[in-house]
């Protein structure tokens, strides 16, 4: 057997400028033979980090700057006094007017404009429909336990958790079907700087006009106690035609729905 020695300089390979040091094999009893050496690697010109650089540079992000928070109007709809300057002039479509109680004269028009009709009265306090605690035979004297338009499991309306109007039954005065309006339909009850998005719930007596239930009442600021409750004047009511939210008792979809109508009554749409 041959034995094989391996000899390098210092017992490492050097590199010197790029080129590795040559091997030399030795090998016992023969001549000694020196390896070829590997051809040298090229050597690279060095690279300016300059050209570099820019590659992996990020680039400058612009500056943005935080958006505006929409104004309460775009957010909320349109006011209280953007309603009530658009039901300012009357085009009457009721045959002729109604009282806001039995024993007053008869004052009050229907009046139209665009995509609603509207009339300006009091509000009368409706506790009918379902017995609660605030509405209840013991504190309405007049309460009935029915309410013309029901909600979607049957029963008759809560007045003292959903807001609803009434409007005046069909007569030789006025019939509000004849106008587009119908149970469920969107009505904007504007009180002060206030406005209450409501539903048409119930139906009152032919002649008289202007009445709410306890539930509207209370969102206006209102009192709402059916028998001392309730406010003499200066309340507007503006129903949107061919409107009608379903369930009747979903109150948000009422709020969303006439924001848009309203919107549309202001603008003249």
């Amino acid at each position: 057997m041959r034995t094989l020695a391996l000899v390098t300089a210092s017992g490492a390979a050097l590199l010197t400028a790029g080129t590795p040091a040559p091997v030399t094999l030795a090998v016992a009893g023969d001549p000694v033979l020196a390896a070829p050496a590997p051809a040298p690697r090229p050597v690279l010109p060095a690279m300016s980090l300059a050209l570099v650089a820019p590659v992996h540079r990020a680039p400058a992000r612009a500056h943005r700057s935080r958006p505006e928070p929409a104004p309460a109007r775009d957010r909320e709809g349109v006011g209280a006094a953007d309603l009530l300057a658009k039901a300012s002039a009357c085009e009457q479509v009721s045959n002729g007017k109604y009282r806001t109680d039995e024993a007053t004269s008869a004052t009050v028009p229907v009046c139209a404009a665009d995509n609603a009709v509207f009339w300006k009265a009091d509000l009368d306090i409706d506790c009918d429909g379902q017995v609660t605690a605030a509405c209840n035979p013991s504190t309405d004297p007049a309460f009935h336990g029915d309410t013309a338009f029901h909600s979607s499991d049957g029963r008759p309306l809560n007045a003292a958790k959903l807001p609803y109007v009434v409007v005046p039954a069909p007569s030789g005065v006025w019939d509000y079907t004849g106008s587009g309006i119908q149970g469920g339909g969107v009505v904007a009850v504007v009180h002060g700087e206030k406005v209450e998005y409501a539903v048409v719930g119930d139906v009152g007596p032919e002649r008289i006009i202007g009445e709410a239930s306890y539930a509207t009442a209370k969102s206006l600021g209102i009192d709402p106690d059916p028998g001392s409750g309730g406010a003499p004047s200066g309340v507007t009511y503006i129903l949107f035609k061919d409107s009608r939210v379903s369930p009747i008792e979903d109150h948000e979809a009422a709020v969303r729905t006439g924001r848009a109508l309203a919107e549309e009554f202001v603008r003249g749409g």
